[in-house]
C-alpha cells in the first residue's frame, strides 16, 4: 500500500500558496485493509475514508467509465490494481493531475508542472467531456489564477454546450461553483470564459441577453473586479452581477427568475433585488432630501436590517459608473440611518390616541431627525 498526496494540495504549493486542504490516494490497497487500519468509511459513490487521526480524506485509487448523461453518469472502479497513474489520467486538468509521494517526490505524467509554469489551463484527456461540471471548475479556474484556457480544451469545451452536455448541470452544482467563483480574485475571468465557451446561455440565458451590449458586458466585468479587490462578500458580488439586467425589458422578473433557477440563497437573492430596484437612486444619495432619504430606508427595510443596507450601498456603488459620487453619497445616508433608528418608535406609538397616526407620525419623526443629522455634518 502506498500513499499519495494529489491535485489542489500539490498544485497550490508548487505556486507557492498556503493549502487549506489534503487529499490523497491510496494505491494497492482494499477497503477492508482500511478499514482493519483505523480508516473509516465515508464515500457513498466510491472508496474513501478518513484518517483516524487527522480526519483528512484518503480515495483509493480509481478509473471511471461514462454510463449516462450528466456528470453522475459515471460507474467507478476502485482496486489493489489501479495505478496512480490511471487515477491521475481520470482528473480533469493537468494542473489537478500531479501527485508527491512521501519522499517529496513530484509525479506528473500529464505534464501539470510543465502547465503551471505557463500558465496554462489544459485537460488531462479526451475523457473531459463527460463531466460537464468541469465547464465550470475550468472558468472558476481561470478566475482564481488568472490561467489561459489551451484552444484544444476550449475547443472541447464548446463540443460539450453544442451536444447539450451543459444542461445536464442541476441548479445546486452550477450555484455552487458560482458562487466560488465570484469570490476568486478576478471573477470576470470566469464569466468571460463561459461566454467565450457558450455555457452562460445555457446556464445564465439572461445574464447572456443582457451582455449581448458590449458596453454592459464591459461594465459588468470591470464592476465584478473591482467589487474582488474591495474583498466584497458573496451577497454583493452577486448583486453586482444582477445589475448587469438594467436596461431589459423587465430586469426584476428576469433576476428572480435567473436567482430562482439556480436556487440562490435568499440573502443573495434579495440584495441582488434591491440593489437592481434602488441603483439609481442610491446614485444620488449625496443630493435626496431628507423625505426621499426616509423613504429609501423604508422600501430597504433599513430600520430590521442595517448591516443589509450598507451592503447595498456597497453593491450599488461598485456597479455604478459613478462610483465615486454613490460612495461619497454613502456616509451620508448612513448618518441618516443611524438617526432614523434613534427614534423611539415604541414610544410614538404609546402616546398616541388615534393608531392609524402612528405611521404617519413616525415617518415625521424620521424625517425630523434626519434633517437634523444631515444639516449637523
Amino acid at each position: 500500500m502506498k500513499i499519495y498526496t494529489v491535485g489542489g494540495a500539490v498544485r497550490d504549493e508548487l505556486l507557492g500558496l498556503p493549502v487549506k486542504d489534503r487529499d490523497y490516494v491510496v494505491v494497492g490497497a482494499t477497503p477492508e485493509e482500511m478499514t482493519r487500519l483505523g480508516y473509516k468509511p465515508v464515500g457513498k459513490d466510491f472508496p474513501v475514508f478518513l484518517h483516524p487521526k487527522t480526519r483528512e480524506e484518503y480515495a483509493l485509487a480509481r478509473t471511471e467509465r461514462k454510463t449516462a448523461r450528466g456528470y453522475k453518469g459515471f460507474k467507478v472502479y476502485a482496486a489493489p490494481d489501479v495505478t496512480l497513474e490511471q487515477d491521475l489520467s481520470r482528473r480533469d486538468l493537468t494542473i489537478n493531475a500531479i501527485a508527491r509521494d512521501d519522499a517529496g517526490r513530484v509525479i506528473d505524467p500529464c505534464g501539470g508542472v510543465a502547465d503551471l509554469r505557463r500558465g496554462v489551463l489544459r485537460h488531462v484527456s479526451p475523457a473531459f467531456a463527460e463531466d460537464p461540471v468541469r465547464i465550470l471548475r475550468v472558468a472558476r479556474f481561470a478566475a482564481r489564477f488568472g490561467f489561459k484556457v489551451a484552444p484544444a480544451t476550449l475547443r472541447l469545451m464548446r463540443a460539450m454546450v453544442e451536444a447539450d452536455e451543459a444542461d445536464a448541470l442541476v441548479p445546486e452544482r452550477v450555484w455552487q461553483e458560482l458562487a466560488v467563483g465570484l469570490m476568486e480574485a478576478a471573477p470576470s475571468k470566469m464569466f468571460a470564459l463561459l461566454r467565450n465557451c457558450g455555457a452562460l446561455a445555457r446556464v445564465l440565458p439572461e445574464l447572456a441577453a443582457a451582455w449581448a451590449s458590449r458596453s454592459r458586458y464591459g461594465r459588468t466585468r470591470r464592476a465584478l473586479d473591482f467589487a474582488a479587490a474591495q474583498k466584497r462578500v458573496l451577497e454583493v458580488r452577486y448583486a453586482v452581477l444582477a445589475c448587469a439586467l438594467v436596461g431589459g425589458d423587465a430586469p426584476e422578473s428576469e433576476l428572480r427568475q435567473m436567482s430562482a433557477r439556480l436556487r440562490a440563497p435568499s440573502n443573495c437573492a434579495d440584495l441582488a433585488l434591491l440593489a437592481l430596484r434602488q441603483r439609481e437612486t442610491i446614485d444620488l444619495g449625496a443630493k435626496l432630501k431628507p423625505e426621499a432619504v426616509v423613504s429609501l430606508l423604508q422600501a430597504c427595510d433599513a430600520w430590521r436590517r442595517p448591516g443589509r443596507f450598507e451592503q447595498l450601498l456597497q453593491a450599488a456603488g461598485d456597479c455604478t459608473a459613478g462610483r465615486a459620487r454613490t460612495a461619497a453619497a454613502a456616509p451620508r445616508l448612513l448618518r441618516a440611518l443611524d438617526a432614523a433608528r434613534a427614534v423611539d418608535a415604541g414610544a410614538i406609538a404609546r402616546s398616541e390616541s388615534e393608531p392609524h397616526r402612528i405611521a404617519a407620525r413616525l415617518r415625521t419623526a424620521r424625517i425630523d431627525a434626519v434633517k437634523s443629522a444631515l444639516a449637523a455634518a
